[in-house]
Formats: structure tokens, sequence, C-alpha cells
């Protein structure tokens, strides 16, 4: 068959946002430094790529008249909505230029990449295999340098422009030194917390296949390490959310797995492990260790720092927010967006009171239904372990959205995202009608 090379185009601007997206923090910051006059623009690489990708995707679309992939499906229908919901607000509450933009690109890149990837796929269903070892890729360069870093000098990153100015080469919990909080190669702690849990659902749900049991012993005991490696570096980025979100997207997942062995007996001793549990936990809440990495309670530093009052307060300021303003403050006006505009920025440590301050209570219920239509299909698909892996994934982020708002960070949301598409996409024609 001749080669198609429009459709070989694309898929390299695909696969090039997919996987440069895992390096997007440390490479935009050493160019960044370097040259400061393009520190900005140069953060818009993967829009820019995503742009020519969805022109050239379009063209294909008129060449073959596959008009019908686009609006064959509620899912896209909405998220054209949500788009189209995004600009019509964006005039009425116009926060400037620069904030407008950075807004836009935060609130939609996942959704626009999601379309891209979706509809790519429906057209060349073929390239789906490779789209899966790229993510496999790109999960091996993060948690590997983030096992890297336990070995190597905390501030090793400063050396390629990292600093208070642009991304902070690592954290600690609480400013206690004792508790460093690594980045790896994403833009935090937080990021890579929620990325090393959905690496760990993917283990954890290949280890349950047939597959797993056939491999030799040298592969099974490699990806042992890699499950260990991956734990340690999720245990290391210190994301409480991203903890409590891998357990529950685990427990979801093991319960679809083996629900036909579970019973009264079974969920009984669930439920009693988990109050132990719990109730150890509380018992050692004094425990220096336990309360610093646990409950963000450092007995050394009498409550002067306590990351829990900033994440509540921001909770209560943000519902507040969204019960006075049903058509939101306009795209732009939170998180780092809000930083470019001539107003007081705001900082809003919830995913959904998030997307309702930037397009209000319209734009929340879109978005609801986007990811419960998308989560619908990926449920349908749960016999490939791939899907099912996404599906436990996207519970595990949801859980993390209620603390922290995950979809912002580009790498996680993209990857998630793109991922969700590539298992949606390629199901057969009679689960495509169900979406």
């Amino acid at each position: 068959m001749k080669p198609n090379r429009l459709i070989e185009t694309i898929f390299a601007l695909l696969a090039t946002v997919f996987l440069g997206v895992v390096l997007h923090a440390p490479y935009t910051v050493f160019i960044g430094s370097a040259f400061p006059e393009i520190a900005v623009p140069i953060k818009a690489w993967k829009e820019a790529l995503m742009l020519v990708a969805g022109v050239l995707l379009l063209v294909e679309i008129i060449r073959k008249k596959q008009w019908r992939i686009v609006w064959d499906s509620w899912l896209m229908r909405l998220m054209i909505a949500f788009v189209g919901l995004h600009l019509l607000m964006l005039p009425v509450f116009w926060q400037g230029s620069v904030a407008a933009v950075a807004g836009l690109m935060i609130d939609l890149r996942f959704i626009a990449f999601f379309m891209l990837v979706y509809v790519f796929l429906r057209l060349a269903p073929g390239y789906k295999e490779l789209f899966w070892r790229i993510g496999a890729i790109g999960a091996i360069i993060v948690i590997g340098f983030g096992f890297l870093q336990l070995f190597l000098p905390h501030d090793i990153l400063r050396h390629i422009g990292y600093s208070n100015e642009t991304i902070r080469p690592y954290t600690t919990v609480d400013r206690n030194y004792d508790y460093i909080r690594i980045n790896s190669t994403l833009r935090g702690p937080n990021p890579l917390g929620a990325y090393a849990g959905m690496v760990v659902l993917f283990l954890a749900a290949f280890v349950t296949t047939k597959q797993f049991r056939r491999l030799s012993q040298y592969w099974k005991i490699g990806l042992i390490l890699a499950g260990s490696m991956t734990l340690v570096v999720l245990f290391i980025s210190h994301g409480r959310a991203a903890w409590l979100g891998t357990v529950v997207g685990l427990m979801v997942m093991l319960a679809i797995r083996y629900w036909k062995y579970i019973n009264r007996m079974v969920v009984s001793i669930g439920v009693v492990g988990v109050l132990l549990t719990g109730g150890v936990l509380y018992m050692m809440k004094d425990n220096p260790a336990v309360s610093t990495v646990l409950w963000h309670e450092d007995p050394y530093e009498g409550g002067e720092v306590n990351s829990n009052d900033g994440h509540w307060h921001s909770l209560v300021d943000g519902t507040e927010r969204m019960l006075r303003q049903p058509f939101g403050a306009g795209v732009g006006s939170t998180g780092s967006a809000s930083l470019m505009n001539d107003n007081q920025s705001l900082i809003i440590e919830n995913q959904y009171l998030f997307i309702a301050h930037e397009v209000g209570w319209l734009g929340l219920g879109l978005f609801g239904a986007i990811f419960v239509m998308t989560m619908r299909q990926l449920w349908f698909g749960r016999g490939d372990w791939r899907v099912l892996a996404v599906f436990a994934s996207g519970i595990c982020l949801a859980v993390i959205g209620l603390l922290l708002p995950v979809w912002v960070d580009d790498t996680v949301s993209i990857v998630w995202w793109g991922l969700a598409a590539i298992g949606i996409a390629t199901m057969n024609k009679r689960k495509m009608k169900t979406i």
C-alpha cells in the first residue's frame, strides 16, 4: 500500500507531543534560562504542534470526506461545546490578551489532544500500538529519572536553570528539609505523584492478566522491580492526594477484575482492614515521621507552616466564589494564567472549582458530562487491560482533582486524555455507538 505522507506527518506531530510532554519542564526551563527573550513562547511548543496537526487533520478529513467522525458521538459534540463555551465567555469577562491565551491553553489543551488523537485513530487505527508504546517510553523516562534522583543531589536540576523564578529544583514537606519532594521531569512533586499513580495502576492491571503469567521469570522479575521503583517514586513525591487516588483506583480495578470472587466475607475483611489501618495511623499521629509525612503537621515547628490550612482556605474560598458567580469570572482568571492579568492572582486547589471559576456552572456541567461519558466508554472496553488501567487511573485522577487542579498540569492531562482517546477510538463500531 502506498504510504500516506499526510497521515505520517500528523502521527509524527502527535507522537512528538505525546512523548515530548514528559520532558516539557526541563527543556523549556533550560531554553528559557539560556534565551530569556523566548522563555514564555517556548512553553507553547506543544499547543503549536497540536494546531498544525489539527489543520493537517482537517485537510485529511476533507480529502476523505469523513466529517461523520467529528460528529458521530456525543462525546465529541460535548467537547466541541466545551471549547465553544470558552470562546464565547472570553470577551464577556476579558482578562487581558496574555491571560486569555494562557487560560485557553490551560483549560483546553487536553481536550484538544483527545479530539486530535481520537479523530486520527478513527482515520488510521493501525497506529494504535505505536501510541501505546510511546506512552510506555514516557513512563520509563519519568519513573527512571525520578528513582535516580534518590541518589543524586536534591538540587541537581538547578544546573539546567531550575530556580525560584522558574521551577524549584525540589520542594519540602512544610519546609522540613528531612522530607525532600522530588520533581523527576515534571513541573513539581504533585504532578509526579499523579503520574506515578497512573503507572502503578497500569503495572497492576498487567500483573492480573494471562500475558503476565506467560512471561519468563526474568521479565516477571523486571516488571516487579519496575513496580517497586514506581511505588518508591510515588512515595517520595509525598503527594497525599496521589496516594489516596492510587489506593482508590487500585481498589476499583481489583474489584472489576475479581468481581466474581467478591462476597460478604471479602467485603467485611476489606472494611475491617481499612478501619484498622485508619485507626493505627491515627494512633501514630504524634510520631514525628507519620505526623509530618501523612498529616503535614511537624510537631517541632509549632504549627507555623501547615499546608492543610492552605488547602482548606482554598476550598472554602473557591466554593464561595462558585456560589456567587454562576457564570464564572472568565477564562484566565484562575491559576498561573491569572498571574498575567492586571487583577489579583487567584489559586484554587480543586479542579472542579477551578473550572467553575473559569466558565461557570454550565462549564462545570459540560466538563462533568465529558468526563463521565469518557469513563463510561472506557468501561465498555475494560476487557483490554490497558483500557482498564486508563479507567482506573481516571478514577485516581478524579479523586486527586478534589484536592488539586490535576488537569492543569500539561503532562498529566495530555498523557491521560491521550491514552483515553487511544482506548476509545479503536473500539469496535458496535461499542462506538454507545458513546
